[in-house]
């Protein structure tokens, strides 16, 4: 089981499947809230921790598929189970190419639909715990002044503090100064620490100067 801020939502316009729903959740001991339309749903603030959507494909209204474009034209993170008893391979394929965790036909074994929400539950708490890495990682970036930017992409290339010097056209001295400065900024301690923070920033790969790309 996930932690407690974990939540499970069900959009469905059946109220008899919203309530059955509930009753199998409640007793796997997920956190859950219950809409009748995708629309209803969109009215609510994200939830901040890992969440699953349980969502009916065939709804009036907003219908699953456009209720799933409608989360990623506007960059929300829900990991989404679908249900159906109207789907079919296509479907099913556009669903999962655009990311859903799971596609299951009416009627479906609850165990089944358990381990989907179990899968979209862990893979939404990685994302969400990637995205902070991200974010604190940019965050150290941007305490470099611009110099100091430009001396940690040289030294991630591997290049030695005179080569750097000569690059940037600074004394050697002067890029060890910067360099420490970079260090202790981001603080890590070797060049290998630099790289998993540029990983984690998601800063695209410095090509080394005359090297031919």
């Amino acid at each position: 089981m996930m932690t407690s801020t974990a939540m499970v939502f069900v959009i469905d316009d059946d109220e008899s499947m919203r309530k059955s729903l509930r009753r199998l959740l409640d007793a796997a001991q997920y956190e859950t809230e219950l809409f009748k339309s995708a629309s209803e749903f969109l009215s609510r603030s994200a939830h901040p921790g890992p969440s699953c959507v349980i969502v009916d494909v065939q709804m009036p209204g907003l219908n699953g598929v456009d209720f799933q474009k409608a989360l990623i034209e506007h960059g929300r993170e829900e990991q989404l189970v679908f249900i159906t008893g109207h789907g079919d391979i296509p479907m099913c394929a556009q669903v999962m190419k655009a990311g859903a965790v799971d596609f299951l036909p009416k009627p479906f074994k609850h165990e089944e639909l358990l381990e989907s929400v179990e899968r979209a539950l862990t893979r939404s708490a990685e994302r969400r715990c990637r995205e902070s890495e991200k974010n604190h990682a940019r965050g150290l970036l941007k305490q470099l002044t611009p110099r100091e930017y430009q001396v940690m992409e040289l030294v991630a290339t591997g290049m030695l503090n005179k080569q750097v010097g000569g690059e940037l056209g600074m004394a050697e001295k002067t890029v060890k100064t910067h360099r420490a400065h970079v260090m202790q900024k981001l603080r890590i301690t070797s060049v290998a620490e630099l790289m998993r923070v540029l990983q984690k920033a998601e800063v695209p790969p410095v090509v080394r100067p005359g090297t031919k790309v």
